[in-house]
């Protein structure tokens, strides 16, 4: 293993890989996934591995797993390591192993890895010193103040904040300030958690009516900071005011939880009143209502946009809540509904997709099968990988793999690995991953084949 195949599978591996072998881990699979983590130097494999031998407190054999992935000096296995480690109560292994030391790649990832090792190591001072001394670097400001949350050392980092601060607030214009723009926000955190919640109110409020920083971002954490604390009132009147929009979301959220819904409707009916253009409101009025159970009049919020052809359709958002809510007809029946305009433009960009997907999820998987079947092979994008989860939905686990085993590609193979662990074939569902020198070179003909696509003709 290297670096450089290590940080490939971090950036490509997504969520898919990831919930595979966390599902692994579910079905008491440590042991395969620890040898193909060592086989094939897979970092998912790895990382789930050292997680679940952890929270057994199967320490050695977790160090023994992550020690080469640690030797590689790449970052999240060094950070692992360091974890591991200090399980063992080796702890000046792991202040060695995560150390910076100075070189030009030791940046903001570095040095809060050793702070929070420092952390766990109950050496919660030097962690401190190691972040103040850095703290013109705004990602450290926020690692000094989460690294030490519950810690007991509030005041201490705010006597550290609060000159950044103010610095900020006297000449928000230049450029260290312009850096270091939240650390009014950081200072209100670390103000509210020690129980001067009136002090970080007074400040913020401040804040807010100077226009002070970037105004969005102080509105919206001034707003979130009164409905912590159920001022209503005052966040009623953020919300009804010049800087409202940031406001809005959590004054209606604080409403919704103080069980006062007619008056968060009526704001927000207000708000799409008043305004040229209010598909954000109505989208928040949508889900309010949504969650209250009122569908038909959620829908009716919202129903005009359904047919407009460019921005602010609101379409696709109803039909996935409503799916949530298990309406999935209803859902097909919103999108049966539409106009012939705006079907022609939009049926083969997403609206069967996810036709297909409701059926799937309500039961009438066949009849999905058969709109698949009835398309010519090359209208259907990812037509076998469709028609293999609708197979799947519908109980036919031993068809939708056998539709699965011939195509190429990671999808593919992920999808089959699935289905695979839902018959308890956990070794087989691995091995059909492709390794990591695998992918990689799948990877590197996607991009020759779409460049060679892209590239005129001739040449010059």
């Amino acid at each position: 293993m290297n670096v450089d195949d290590l940080e490939w599978q971090r950036t490509h591996n997504g969520r898919v890989l990831t919930q595979l072998v966390d599902s692994l881990v579910e079905h008491g699979c440590l042991d395969l996934l620890v040898d193909t983590a060592r086989e094939r130097g897979d970092w998912a494999c790895a990382q789930a591995a050292v997680r679940g031998l952890s929270a057994l407190g199967e320490w050695e054999r977790a160090w023994a797993l992550i020690a080469p992935f640690a030797a590689t000096g790449w970052r999240p296995a060094v950070r692992a390591g360091a974890d591991v480690l200090l399980g063992l109560g080796r702890t000046s292994q792991a202040l060695d192993l995560v150390r910076p030391h100075g070189r030009d790649e030791d940046g903001y990832d570095a040095w809060r890895d050793y702070a929070e090792v420092l952390v766990g190591a109950g050496r919660v001072d030097e962690a401190v010193d190691v972040l103040a001394a850095r703290l013109w670097d705004m990602r450290m400001l926020w690692a000094l103040v989460e690294v030490t949350e519950g810690r007991g050392y509030d005041e201490r980092v705010l006597e550290l904040l609060e000159p950044i601060a103010e610095e900020v607030r006297r000449d928000p214009e230049q450029p260290r300030a312009r850096a270091l723009w939240a650390a009014p926000s950081a200072q209100s955190r670390v103000l509210e958690r020690s129980g001067r919640a009136d002090e970080a109110l007074r400040l913020r409020a401040e804040d807010v009516a100077a226009d002070r920083g970037w105004p969005s971002d102080t509105v919206d954490d001034y707003a979130k900071l009164l409905a912590r604390h159920g001022r209503l009132e005052e966040l009623r009147e953020l919300a009804t005011g010049p800087a409202r929009y940031n406001a809005v979301r959590p004054y209606v959220a604080a409403l919704e939880a103080a069980g006062r819904f007619d008056e968060a409707e009526d704001y927000l009916r207000g708000l799409i009143a008043d305004t040229p253009y209010p598909g954000n409101y109505e989208s928040r009025l949508m889900e309010l209502l949504m969650r209250q159970g009122r569908t038909e009049d959620a829908l009716q919020v919202v129903e005009h946009t359904f047919d407009d052809l460019y921005d602010g359709n609101l379409l696709q958002a109803a039909m996935i809540l409503l799916a949530e809510q298990g309406r999935h007809d209803r859902a097909l029946e919103i999108a049966a509904q539409r106009s012939p305009e705006y079907l022609a433009e939009n049926e083969k960009f997403w609206i069967r997709d996810n036709r297909w997907w409701l059926m799937g999820e309500s039961g009438r998987c066949r009849e999905a099968i058969a709109e698949v079947e009835a398309l010519p092979e090359d209208e259907v994008d990812d037509r076998e990988l469709t028609i293999a989860w609708l197979l799947a939905q519908d109980g036919r686990l031993d068809d939708a793999i056998a539709r699965l085993r011939p195509l190429p590609g990671i999808r593919a193979a992920t999808d089959l690995a699935g289905l695979l662990v839902r018959q308890g074939k956990y070794a087989e569902a691995l091995s059909v991953i492709p390794d990591v020198a695998a992918r990689r070179e799948e990877e590197r003909r996607f991009w020759t084949d779409r460049v060679q696509k892209t590239e005129p003709a001739g040449g010059l």
